[in-house]
């Protein structure tokens, strides 16, 4: 995926620029606009800062070929197979609507139409309140039913879906699909996985709860930091509680031929680091505990503190197998201790993807890895939103391929 930042007078025209240079398929992932302030604001105008992304395997187009459509021929072979998922279930919900039954087909109109109509009104990610449309199109309504059958919450559906013309039953399909399908990127935002830091040596921390991957997690990323980037790394473990645990990292790290070493206090921790000083990355594996025991969450936020004098970046890894509400409740625990960016692992678990949308929203931390088998260094990649939007909308497979 190829992500590039251009700056412009306006939104639009920075859109053009983007489409410009990357061609008609890019998408718009971010928009922001910068203010002037104090005297300056006299003399200079606002300016438009927009980030647009393609992916990688997408050749790029000639500045001066016919932008809408090429647009519109990429947009179509993007969601293709989404857009027959959507029409194969049209022809089933028509084949139904002809049946010699009126009052069935009343039913379930009206009950689609009570359920948005209603929760609309109580959207907590939209600055202003969605506009309580009736939906009649039934495209629309095959779309909203397909995020709310991959888990993504009833508010963020009803924002995206209010967001359009639910009135016109005569949408083409392919532009109601490239809609959704943007509005979804554009939520995700822009992704940021790990990068080396300006000085010597970063320390990654690698936080949750029991039993979400956060020892193979880290293995995956420093045997592609020192087999693909030939970095210098280093291994810690404070996961004293499991000795299995330490026994995992000691085998990674014999086989990368790169030191290993347990943390057992905040001082060890700064002798090693400063011991590990020549390193590019030092990574660092915690113990997974309750998000409920303070304890523990007061011994980690002191081994964090304890290098605070380093470049230093958390992650905190979570499964998408683990039912939201808790998932929601671990991510704002964590929060409380340090800032964070955001791991889903078992994507080959659920085929549901919708979490990732929801805590992006409802956290505002920045996605980064996801993660879908034993693997290692194979199965991690850096998260396309690309790809979960398809996948929210029907048209992915496995989870796998971030």
């Amino acid at each position: 995926m190829i992500i590039k930042k251009y700056k412009a007078a306006t939104e639009k025209d920075a859109i053009l620029m983007a489409k410009e240079d990357l061609g008609p398929e890019a998408v718009v992932m971010n928009v922001k606009t910068t203010k002037r302030k104090g005297i300056m604001k006299l003399f200079k105008k606002n300016t438009v800062e927009l980030t647009a992304a393609i992916d990688d395997n997408v050749a790029e187009k000639p500045a001066k070929e016919n932008y809408s459509e090429d647009a519109q021929n990429a947009i179509e072979e993007k969601i293709n197979s989404i857009a027959k998922l959507l029409e194969q279930q049209m022809m089933t919900v028509n084949d139904k609507s002809t049946e010699p039954n009126d009052e069935k087909e009343d039913s379930r109109g009206s009950r689609f139409d009570a359920i948005v109509s209603e929760d609309t009104k109580e959207s907590v990610h939209s600055d202003t309140k969605a506009s309580n449309p009736v939906i009649k199109n039934r495209v629309i309504e095959l779309i909203y039913n397909q995020l709310i059958e991959n888990e993504v919450n009833k508010e963020i559906a009803d924002e995206i879906i209010g967001e359009m013309d639910t009135e016109n039953n005569n949408l083409p399909l392919d532009n109601i699909l490239a809609n959704v399908y943007q509005k979804i990127v554009l939520k995700l935002g822009e992704v940021k996985p790990l990068a080396v830091g300006e000085k010597k040596p970063k320390i990654v921390f690698f936080v949750g709860n029991t039993g979400v991957g956060k020892t193979t997690t880290m293995a995956k990323l420093a045997s592609k930091f020192k087999l693909e980037e030939k970095l210098n790394i280093a291994m810690l473990s404070i996961d004293t509680y499991r000795i299995a645990a330490i026994e995992q990292i000691k085998t990674y790290a014999n086989i990368l031929n790169t030191p290993m070493e347990v943390v057992y206090t905040p001082e060890d921790i700064k002798n090693y680091v400063e011991k590990y000083s020549d390193c590019d990355l030092i990574f660092v594996d915690t113990a997974g505990h309750s998000h409920k025991n303070e304890e523990q969450k007061k011994n980690l936020k002191e081994m964090v503190d304890a290098v605070s004098d380093y470049e230093t970046e958390v992650f905190l890894v979570v499964s998408a197998v683990v039912k939201y509400k808790d998932l929601l409740d671990i991510a704002k625990t964590y929060d409380k201790l340090f800032d964070y960016k955001l791991i889903f692992t078992k994507l080959d678990e659920t085929r549901a993807s919708g979490s990732i949308l929801n805590l992006k929203l409802d956290m505002g931390k920045t996605l980064s890895y996801a993660t879908w088998g034993q693997n290692v260094p194979e199965d991690i990649g850096i998260i396309d939103p690309q790809i979960v939007a398809k996948s929210l909308l029907g048209g992915a497979g496995d989870g796998s391929g971030f």
